[in-house]
This record gives structure tokens, sequence and C-alpha cells, in this order.
């Protein structure tokens, strides 16, 4: 009679853990193996000698695969084969980011990646009998990462409740959110800012994924939590030392990853000001939505202001709308040109935004609106004649810069 273990698979039956599995990879295949989650964070490895390559140890210390190996899989064309495909993948040694040889397999459950199991050759070359055990291994891993997945989505529900309850100002005191991050067993790291991405479709489960995987495999920022609501994603992130200006890179590289992936346009970012403690977060989150507003009402203006610290003086135009009102404001000399102009079919008001968004720079002024500066020079006679300007004073100047840009704001509407 035949024994019905001859044939059986080393990978048939279940295993108690990853890492009882993984060890049994190594052993069969005689090779380092780890696995990893979708988004590259470590979740189980077998044990390696000392000839191991440099992007192995760095995943072992740092719990994920580094930025740089990630990101030149991507380039190379390894990760888009790697997803599309239910077969191992070789992988050549890329020696400016310390990868050596390897064989990578996704673990998957019908069209969805659950995770990804990576083999070092370095003895061995896997023979083709070797690849289809290492297809098994896969098939073995399946049960034990849909577990955590379901683990994890129930997490990330808590997670998400949590940080609503931040965003929204209801968790007031320090000790109730020391207990949040307690309960949730998250290490609440600082400084602290929070980032709103606007897109100008609702977010696709594919782009959600997409963003899963970008915001924990980047070294830029450290993203505490992050949420998707409807055509919005908002992150609690810690922002590295030079602040600002790497938050604002970080938000220049995201929106251009999104649209080369995704061919998403139209994708707007902002962040609040950075702080050193959590019950600021509600501030930060309303910082970054008025960024977003002022570029919707002020597009060429602040073009390049992705921070609510590079606002400058559009920061305080809500307060001088309100105290305007408050006092029945209007500036005579602005409406002196706006009548003019009407009665005239003239655009003097027009020529001083400009001639003042220039900084009084004639040329500058002057090519801005496709004219002679003889032409300007003529028309800023008219202007200090109509309105009763003063153009040499910075305080006028300055008076009419922010009226006129207060007049756009209510004409625009308050969004």
């Amino acid at each position: 009679m035949k024994d019905s273990n001859l044939n059986k698979s080393p990978f048939a039956g279940s295993f108690e853990s990853l890492e009882s599995l993984v060890d049994k990879i190594s052993d069969v295949l005689q090779c380092p193996a780890t696995i990893e989650d979708t988004n590259h964070r470590l979740l189980a490895y077998s044990s390696h000698d000392e000839r191991t390559d440099a992007a192995r140890i760095a995943t072992i210390m740092g719990r994920r695969v580094p930025e740089k190996v990630i990101n030149s899989l991507w380039r190379d064309g390894v990760m888009p084969k790697l997803v599309q495909s239910e077969d191992p993948v070789r992988i050549s040694e890329i020696t400016e980011v310390g990868l050596g040889d390897r064989i990578a397999i996704t673990i998957r459950t019908k069209n969805e990646i659950l995770g990804y199991i990576w083999v070092l050759e370095i003895d061995n070359h896997l023979s083709e009998e070797e690849l289809r055990l290492l297809k098994e291994a896969a098939k073995a891993a399946k049960n034990h990462l849909l577990k955590l997945q379901g683990n994890n989505r129930r997490r990330e529900k808590n997670y998400q409740e949590f940080f609503w309850q931040l965003l929204t100002g209801h968790l007031k005191s320090q000790e109730e959110i020391k207990s949040g991050f307690e309960e949730l067993n998250i290490y609440a790291h600082f400084p602290i800012s929070v980032m709103v991405f606007q897109f100008s479709t609702e977010i696709s489960t594919n782009i959600e994924r997409y963003i899963s995987y970008m915001i924990t495999t980047t070294e830029k920022i450290r993203v505490t939590f992050h949420v998707i609501n409807h055509n919005e994603l908002i992150l609690l992130c810690s922002p590295p030392a030079k602040g600002d200006l790497e938050a604002s890179k970080f938000i220049e590289e995201f929106i251009a990853h999104m649209n080369q992936r995704f061919t998403s346009s139209h994708i707007q970012g902002s962040c609040g000001n950075i702080y050193e403690t959590y019950e600021k977060v509600e501030a930060s989150y309303q910082e970054a939505l008025t960024v977003l507003r002022l570029k919707k009402q002020f597009s060429e203006e602040l073009k390049q202001a992705d921070c609510y610290q590079n606002l400058g003086v559009y920061r305080y135009l809500d307060l001088l709308i309100k105290k305007n009102e408050k006092d029945g404001y209007e500036n005579n000399s602005l409406q002196k040109l706006t009548d003019y102009d009407e009665i005239n079919n003239t655009n003097l008001l027009g020529t001083l935004e400009v001639f003042i968004n220039k900084d009084s720079h004639v040329n500058e002024a002057a090519k801005e609106l496709h004219i002679h500066t003889n032409t300007l020079a003529y028309r800023l006679k008219r202007i200090a004649a109509v309105g009763k300007i003063n153009l040499r004073s910075p305080n006028e100047k300055m008076t009419l810069y922010l009226d006129m840009k207060l007049n756009k704001m209510k004409k625009r509407g308050r969004l």
C-alpha cells in the first residue's frame, strides 16, 4: 500500500504562526525568507548568516522595507510585474540599494493582494519544482494574512473613530487623549500637524489602496492616522525637524505620484500649523482647510502656498472682512476707480492691482499687462488723480492691496 505522505506537500495543512511558516519556507528552499504585508511591513522572517544583503538587514531593523528599495523596485518595473503575476518573479540584484538576487511572490485572495514572500537566493538558485513549492507556501500564508486583515480592519475602525474625535475637538483633555492612545497601543509622536488632500472626485478603492501604500512606505513624514472622507484624504502626521519645508515637499511629491499613477489631476494639498500637543489637532485641521479654501479663492496668488504659515496676510482676511462689515467700511479710492472704469470702459482698477502685486515694479507690471511702460505710467497718473491715491506711500499701497483682496473674496463668496 502506498504511503499517502510520500507526495504530500511540505506546505499542506496548517501552520500555527507566520514565524513557523517562514522557517519552513527557509528549510525547504534552503534560502532566507521574509513575509511582508501589502505595505511592505515585515510580518515574519527566517534566520540568515553573515552573507545576507543590506536591504534584508535594513528591513529587519526597521520592521519594513526601506523606501529607497521600494522606489527602486517600482522604477525598474519589478513591483508592477509582481502585482500583476500569480507566479514567482525573479529579481536581479540592484546594487545601489543593497538588494541581492531574489525571488518574490504575492500572497493573494481572488484579485486582492494580501502580502508578499521574498526569498533571497545565495547558494541555491531555485529550480522549477522549488518555484512550484513557493506558490504552495503563498497559499499556506493566505489564511494567516486574511485573519490579520480582519483584525486590522476592526482596529482601523477604532482608529478612525478616535481620529475623528481628535479632528473635531471632542477630546479636550490631555488625559482623555493619552488614554485613547494607550487603548489603541499607539505611540504618540511629536511634533504633529494635519494635512488634507482634496481630490476632484470621490476617492476610489483602488486609489485608496495606493494611498495607504504610499503613506506607509514613505520616510518623508511619519503618519499616525489617516482617514478618507469622500474626496478628501486627511493625515495626522509628524513632520521632521525642517517642518514646513519638508511638509511642502511631501505634499508636492504626493500629488506628483498620484498624477503619474492615476492621472488624478486637480489635487490640492495643505498643511496646518505644527504643534507640540495633541490638543491642537483640531486647530491644525481647521488651518489646513483654511489653506484649501483660500487657494480656491486666490489660485494665482497662493499657487505656492501649501502650509498655513505660508499664507501671509491672507490668514487675516476673514477677520478683516468681519471688522469692515461691523464698521460699515468701504475703500473710497477703490470705489472711485470702479465707477470711473464703468463709465469710461477702462481698466484702472485692474492695472492698480497688477502694479501692487508686482511690488510697484513698472517693467514687470507692464509685461504682465501686455502694455508699454509709457502706457502704464499714464495709467498710474490717472489712477492717482481719479482715486486720490499717493502711490509713493507704503501705507496707502498696503491698505489698497488688502482691500482689493477683501473685495475679491466678497465677490467670489466665502466658501
